[in-house]
């Protein structure tokens, strides 16, 4: 199935030189002048760029920009990262390798950017000591708040879906 992202905003893509990687999705409201900005980090990306979403991502867009949950009332800015920068949808195994060698680079700077940070790699995400590295990663940034989601967005409902960061 192809999911497309909703109408309304504006999409940036930032892939790496040999396309293997996707550091960052950038979704932005283009009804808003200004607001509010979310850093969401998943476990992986798949096939969407500034054209197509996939079923995360446009469940994200709708979550965010749409369903008027009140934490997110004031967002324009949706600053998509993962735990692993490589572009795969099937049998990932979450190597070293698939990190990407600037990865943490981008989630920095999309934390550095972001007034909340959304962790939204789902529970059953078995890649613990990147998750690890991750939260090392969160936890310089004091003055931000800190979410999670209580499934992964493929998964997900809008109805009590985001809950308190619980390390």
């Amino acid at each position: 199935m192809i999911y497309r992202h909703i109408p309304g905003v504006k999409v940036k893509a930032l892939f790496s030189d040999c396309k293997k990687f996707r550091y960052q999705l950038t979704i932005e409201d283009t009804s808003k002048s200004n607001g509010d900005s979310v850093c969401v980090i998943m476990q992986n990306p798949s096939i969407a760029n500034t054209e197509i979403a996939d079923k995360s991502v446009q469940f994200l867009e709708k979550l965010i920009f749409e369903k008027e949950v009140e934490l997110f009332r004031n967002v324009k800015t949706i600053i998509i990262v993962n735990q692993f920068a490589r572009i795969q949808t099937k049998y990932f195994e979450g190597k070293a390798e698939d990190i990407g060698p600037d990865n943490d680079i981008h989630i920095r700077r999309a934390i550095d950017q972001s007034d909340i940070i959304l962790i939204a790699w789902g529970k059953t995400n078995p890649f613990l000591k990147r998750q690890q590295d991750i939260i090392g990663i969160i936890s310089f940034y004091k003055d931000k708040k800190v979410l999670m989601t209580k499934k992964h967005p493929s998964r997900g409902t809008y109805q009590k879906f985001i809950v308190p960061f619980s390390n």
